[in-house]
């Protein structure tokens, strides 16, 4: 202890400090110190058990000129020459129930800072609040309403996190308009060397383009791919959520929470002296965030635990937001899904309706005269294919991706109106098909490809909206494809998250789910509004019919994209040889067990089915797990856990005494043995085990597996073997 103390008192005194104060979590573990330097700067550290987590890291911004103001603004930056006016130190406790997700409900138990501070050259008020969870932290700057700090923009946030040492990561390429990256596995040191392996930068912060000299091996290994919209920022950048682990086994992930009216936040790596900075997506003109007080930023997030799953069970993200805003939630549900979609993403069908147009403008006429392609899957027949399978096959909707005029010419054109979400291609019958679905206890999913015309997307979505409503529609699928208009911002500025979220309160007014595409990365918001379903702001299993994922993947996604809230990862593909069925050559990198686990693995109350009809009828029996997994859960436990190895997971079924498990695990394979424990005493279940065949591998021998049924009881040990890209995947039914 004593030598821990001494580290405490050193790093403090590195920083000259003037003043401290100091907040501990619940249980003592986490503990806050903040400081002001001999400048006024503010300053903060974290330690976990006494040791260092962050080194003490400065705080602030640097502001920008106002040239519309009539008087100008006081740019001062707000990074110096403060003191502290007050401070107290509060607890809460509290527990509430979410509309769906991994537990019933979720304790929300924090003790907390508030540091009131005044900068007393330029008259200005600032108050920063900490809030120290068990698992982490959380804090976020607040600015009251005040004459000399009334409008004011942001030009950049100085927000440190000075780490101990060249952690281990598991991160991303920083980018201002895509997260379909590769997760890298790498120490901090080597970031560097990787981007800039993959992207070339002009001169020092220059935005990087992506090297064409690739290989088809290279690009396997590539951190930066081409995308319709990408930039690359620095080759140091990258995203949240950014997972770490030291050398002395401490786990530390860093994200946002709350990202409200603001700007999504970066990181900036300085390699040599390991410190993280904050490093906001800009918006056309280069500024960062424009704001007004009152107001406050999002919250910044630090979880630390010595144990990986308590990164996974988790719900810091979630108790930073704030609570429901939808008075009735009933008309929210998980959902099961299939679509007209996986052909077209591996090259086997068609998105548009003909080819006679060299471009369409919205309005035309011309389509019933025009000659179809033959390759239009948005068709009657095809959705009706598809609609009897779900009904037969226990999944609640369909997704119809094409269905709407103005495909033909939407895709990296920068085009402004290319859709009114509101007009279907000549074979699509939206009446007829609306009507055919629900007569077999089936509902359609609306899909919204907006080109990244937000814009054009706003002025359509209350007549969008209001067309789903009259045809009993209650999910849509949003999507943001090609580069932002207005021309200029970028996916993830302030602009486009003033949109996502105005999206979701307009969805909630109709009753309707949304599931974002290409959107910012979540950061827990659909705990304030739980009609937010589903992101994908990430790679998910369409880059399977490209060049493809690492089995990895799959178990590094939980720790970093997952830690803000669920992903659409359309698992569920069992015919992982996609030349089986179509002219594409590549492989699903699972086996067919390891898809299922996905269902458990990655938690979310909307999951596709993501293969087509035909390739299930090959694998009925393994089917069965996708048909009867639950989406949402009154429990969940993680039984064992690393960051890109292996994930075990049990999750109790809502309102049920069933329980599933699901293990997915990287290209070397895992075992583990599994203590039903958290079953009831002295209740029998059945337990029915889908398992890679000991000859199963992802590469060679995907489709083997076998299905064994036994009873068990509280106590009983499963030894489960995950074969290479593998996994296990388990209902536990109680009799």
């Amino acid at each position: 202890m004593k030598r821990k103390i001494t580290t405490i008192v050193m790093a403090l005194l590195a920083v000259a400090v003037v003043s401290a104060q100091q907040v501990l979590s619940p249980n003592g573990n986490v503990q806050v110190i903040f400081s002001l330097d001999n400048g006024g700067q503010p300053t903060y550290s974290l330690l976990y058990k006494g040791e260092m987590v962050i080194n003490p890291s400065h705080m602030g911004f640097e502001l920008a000129r106002d040239k519309h103001a009539n008087k100008g603004m006081n740019e001062t930056d707000l990074l110096t020459g403060f003191e502290v006016k007050d401070y107290k130190v509060t607890s809460h406790e509290d527990t509430w129930t979410p509309v769906w997700g991994q537990y019933k409900s979720i304790s929300n138990n924090y003790n907390e800072l508030i540091i009131d501070l005044y900068q007393a050259s330029a008259n200005r008020n600032m108050t920063l609040r900490f809030r120290a969870y068990n698992d982490g932290i959380g804090f976020r700057y607040e600015f009251p309403q005040q004459r000399d700090l009334n409008y004011f923009i942001i030009k950049r946030e100085r927000t440190q996190f000075a780490l101990t040492g060249d952690h281990r990561a598991w991160w991303q390429a920083g980018d201002y308009d895509t997260q379909e990256y590769p997760m890298q596995v790498t120490r901090l040191s080597q970031v560097r060397n990787r981007i800039t392996a993959c992207a070339s930068f002009d001169k020092p912060g220059a935005v990087g383009k992506r090297r064409t000299d690739y290989t088809e091996d290279r690009m396997r290994d590539a951190v930066v791919w081409d995308n319709a919209s990408q930039t690359v920022f620095s080759p140091t950048g990258i995203q949240t959520s950014l997972q770490m682990k030291t050398d002395e086994g401490l786990y530390i992930n860093i994200h946002e929470a709350e990202l409200v009216n603001y700007s999504c936040m970066h990181l900036e790596l300085d390699d040599k002296n390991m410190i993280l900075e904050s490093h906001l997506t800009p918006d056309a003109v280069g500024n960062m965030c424009y704001m007004q007080t009152p107001c406050r930023t999002p919250w910044r997030t630090v979880m630390v635990s010595d144990d990986a799953r308590d990164m996974l069970a988790s719900s810091l993200i979630l108790n930073l937001n704030e609570p429901c805003k939808i008075e009735d939630t009933s008309w929210i549900h998980p959902t099961k899904y299939c679509g007209v979609w996986w052909e077209m993403i591996v090259g086997h069908g068609n998105w548009h309706y003909t080819d006679e147009f060299p471009s369409v403008k919205l309005g035309m006429t011309d389509f019933n005269k025009a000659k179809p392609n033959g390759r239009h899957r948005a068709n009657n027949d095809t959705v009706m294919r598809y609609i009897d399978f779900a009904a037969r096959n226990g999944l609640d909707q369909v997704l119809v991706e094409g269905w709407n005029v103005g495909w033909e010419d939407w895709a990296n054109m920068w085009k402004e109106d290319v859709f009114d979400f509101v007009t279907p291609y000549p074979d699509f019958d939206i009446k007829m098909l609306n009507d055919y679905a629900h007569s077999k206890g089936v509902k359609l999913m609306m899909h919204h490809e907006t080109s990244s015309s937000a814009d054009n997307y706003e002025r359509h979505l209350n007549e969008a909206y209001s067309l789903m409503n009259r045809y009993g529609y209650d999910a849509v699928k949003t999507g943001y494809v090609g580069d932002i208009i207005p021309r200029g911002e970028h996916h993830y500025g302030q602009y486009m998250v003033n949109h996502y979220n105005w999206v979701l309160r307009e969805a909630a007014k109709h009753h309707i789910m949304v599931n974002g595409h290409e959107a910012v990365r979540p950061t827990g918001l659909c705990r304030t509004w739980p009609n937010l379903v589903g992101n994908e702001s990430a790679r998910g299993t369409e880059y399977e019919a490209f060049y493809g994922s690492n089995p990895n993947h799959t178990v590094i996604l939980p720790f970093t994209r997952f830690q803000g809230g669920p992903m659409d990862y359309t698992p569920g593909v069992l015919e992982t040889r996609l030349a089986n069925w179509s002219d594409n050559q590549h492989i699903v990198h699972s086996t067919v067990v390891g898809q299922l686990a996905l269902y458990v693995v990655m938690c979310s109350p909307l999951q596709m089915a993501a293969d087509l009809p035909q390739n299930y009828e090959k694998f009925m029996d393994a089917y069965q797990f996708i048909r009867d997994v639950a989406l949402d859960w009154d429990d969940s436990r993680y039984i064992d856990a690393e960051p890109g190895e292996y994930i075990t997971v049990a999750r109790k079924a809502k309102g049920s005494d069933n329980w599933f498990l699901g293990g997915k695990c990287d290209e070397k394979g895992h075992r583990v043995d599994v203590r039903l424990d958290f079953l009831d005493k002295g209740r029998k279940y059945e337990a029915t085990i889908y398992a890679d065949g000991k000859d199963a591998n992802y590469e060679t021998n995907p489709a083997s597996y076998t299905i064994t049924k036994k009873i068990v009881k509280q106590g009983d040990v499963l030894k489960l073997v995950e074969v290479p890209g593998g996994g296990v995947a388990i209902m536990i039914k109680a009799i």
